[in-house]
């Protein structure tokens, strides 16, 4: 069961690097298309689409690095099984609040399929296209803030302070 959730986090922080790159080629091309006098309608409407891609589908890769922005200050005094109960309690809240988040997504893009919504811009895109990405990566964050609660249920967690001195600002 790790290596397939593993391979989840992995497979959408892999789709996230591909959206990155294909925003990156949406970008050029507007530049280009600026530069060059000739317009490509769209570009900017899915370069957020892609932008949002990537960083929806990048949450749970960067959780379960440790990378998230995390407060601290209260779990660095509390010690032993007062700080482990403190880590289940603010999981239980992650995750709850990710499984809502999750289940909203999905019913954003499913509604916006069920009504035929499309985007204001030129390119007229259904929105429940790009809406699915958003939907995808919070239901893979869910399933990495559920992941992360049991194996701090477990006491299998690894330790996510080590080096945490050098993200802080």
């Amino acid at each position: 069961m790790r290596r397939l959730l593993d391979f989840l986090y992995d497979g959408a922080a892999a789709l996230a690097a591909l959206f990155m790159v294909g925003l990156l080629g949406m970008v050029l091309l507007s530049i280009a298309s600026r530069q060059f006098h000739f317009h490509v309608p769209g570009t900017d409407a899915y370069a957020g689409y892609l932008m949002a891609a990537a960083g929806f589908l990048a949450l749970a890769h960067t959780l379960k690095r440790g990378e998230h922005i995390r407060v601290t200050l209260l779990l660095n005094f509390l010690k032993g099984g007062a700080k482990k109960a403190f880590e289940i309690w603010a999981l239980a809240i992650a995750t709850l609040l990710a499984l809502l988040f999750a289940t909203y997504s999905c019913k954003l893009a499913w509604q916006s399929h069920g009504f035929h919504d499309i985007s204001t811009s030129s390119d007229a895109t259904p929105l429940w296209i790009p809406q699915i990405a958003m939907a995808v990566g919070t239901v893979i964050l869910a399933i990495a803030f559920l992941d992360e609660l049991v194996l701090e249920m477990m006491g299998r967690r690894a330790d996510a302070s080590s080096g945490e001195a050098l993200r802080n600002e």
